[in-house]
């Protein structure tokens, strides 16, 4: 069925354009933008409706507790970073943090990218001020530009069209490397990075290796797949659906389905600055069949939480709606069981997914934003205490990570303090885990296993 006929209202790709539209950017130029968008919407899409319902599949899968979601990637992509290697490491990352995962959790993994269209990030505000000169605030590659300029900082809506450029290429280089067996479970020693021997968690990693190289029986029973079929993984898509121009104009209604989709990713997610219950955000995402994430925070209300369910996802289709709850380790004890119990009386299926990062985030005094592992830890596990405790499953975790050796966060396996942070302090954004400490929240999910939670 058409997923905007299940609503007393009509719905097309440009409905949320009636509605209040928060961190959207100002393009001054309308005819340029028309032309854009005609460009983009005369482009073949970026993924198919088949990969997102395969998608969809699985996450409702993992809300049953048969699966386990991995979403990872930088806080934000840039053009630049579009490079073969770029690709390779977070590709590597993700796929390590999946069989430590699999071979602790024993079940399958969906694999998910904040990649190939993250080029977008929400602002707390709308303008910035250096030096006496007040300019738009940078909004990412896919709206304007880093350089402290009148011209640069202004939105250009050709962006789209160069990140639609660099969106494909990257999803055709990821699929290009898992056709050609990059992922092969028979082989995981082959994604080690360069420096993976300097990590006090080498050997623990290793031996996980040993022993998923060792035997697949445990993926043959979990997935009924063959053995030489486990040289290929599903990898899928994500970005913060927040330039509603950029999704508009990808939007597809497909005859064969009778749905709209949105074919700029396979799960787009709607940020936490965006998704009261009557935002332009949640009018767009509401027309189209893709699973959509939802991140939800200390400020979102029982009232707001169960008009969302109602409004996303009004036939309760398994796979759906994910909840990514980012609350902090100081406030998730409080917010997170009303959260659940307000969906439990609503009746609503969705995963629910545990976003660590955003809630404890915090400025150093010489100005550098961080994070602190121990309560990026800590938060982790207090989600899964609860939901145990709740009868729900925690099944997925959404993290800002990279592949590389960065200083971004203090804490994890090599004690990063925030003297360390200034050595390779790389984000544009917000701070990132690095390879270490991903795989230090890797294994700590993987215990979860191994002591039958």
């Amino acid at each position: 069925m058409d997923t905007a006929r299940d609503h007393p209202e009509p719905w097309q790709p440009e409905s949320w354009q009636s509605r209040i539209a928060t961190q959207i950017p100002a393009y001054g130029d309308a005819a340029r933008l028309r032309a854009v968008l005609q460009d983009l919407a005369r482009l073949p899409p970026l993924v198919t409706s088949w990969e997102i319902e395969a998608l969809k599949e699985q996450i409702a899968a993992a809300q049953q507790g048969r699966a386990f979601v991995l979403q990872g990637g930088d806080c934000a992509e840039t053009f630049d970073d579009c490079t073969s290697d770029s690709i390779v490491q977070k590709l590597k990352i993700l796929l390590q943090m999946s069989v430590v995962i699999i071979a602790g959790l024993k079940r399958p993994v969906v694999r998910v990218g904040r990649m190939a269209g993250q080029y977008a990030k929400p602002r707390s505000e709308d303008r910035e001020s250096r030096d006496g000169q007040e300019l738009p605030s940078y909004r990412g590659d896919l709206v304007n530009r880093s350089p402290f300029t009148p011209a640069d900082r202004e939105p250009d809506p050709t962006l789209m069209l160069r990140g639609y450029e660099r969106a494909a290429l990257t999803l055709n280089f990821v699929r290009s490397l898992i056709d050609g067996g990059f992922a092969d479970l028979h082989h995981p020693e082959n994604w080690d990075l360069a420096w993976v021997s300097h990590s006090p968690l080498a050997d623990r990693y290793r031996d996980v290796v040993r022993k998923v190289a060792d035997g697949l029986d445990f993926f043959e029973s979990l997935t009924g797949s063959k053995i030489h079929e486990a040289r290929r993984v599903d990898f899928f898509a994500s970005h913060e659906g927040l330039n509603l121009y950029y999704e508009q104009a990808q939007a597809r209604f497909l005859k064969h389905r009778s749905r709209w989709y949105d074919l700029t990713t396979h799960y787009p997610w709607i940020g936490a600055r965006t998704c009261t219950p009557d935002s332009a955000h949640v009018e767009f995402f509401r027309g189209v069949a893709n699973p959509i994430g939802i991140k939800i925070g200390p400020g979102t209300t029982p009232a707001a939480l169960r008009a969302l369910l109602a409004r996303l996802n009004p036939r309760n289709e398994p796979g759906r709606l994910t909840l990514i709850h980012r609350l902090g380790s100081t406030r998730i004890e409080e917010k997170l069981p009303e959260f659940i119990e307000t969906v439990r009386q609503a009746g609503s299926l969705v995963l629910w997914m545990c976003d660590p990062m955003h809630g404890n985030t915090e400025v150093t005094q010489s100005g550098l934003k961080t994070r602190r592992f121990d309560r990026i830890l800590a938060e982790l596990e207090a989600a899964t205490r609860i939901h145990a405790a709740q009868g729900t499953h925690l099944g997925g975790v959404h993290l800002e990570l990279t592949g590389e050796h960065v200083t971004e966060c203090v804490g994890g396996a090599r004690g990063l303090t925030e003297n360390d942070l200034h050595s390779a302090y790389r984000t544009q954004v917000d701070p990132r885990l690095n390879y270490e400490q991903a795989m230090e929240i890797a294994m700590r999910i993987a215990d979860r296993g191994s002591h039958g939670a």
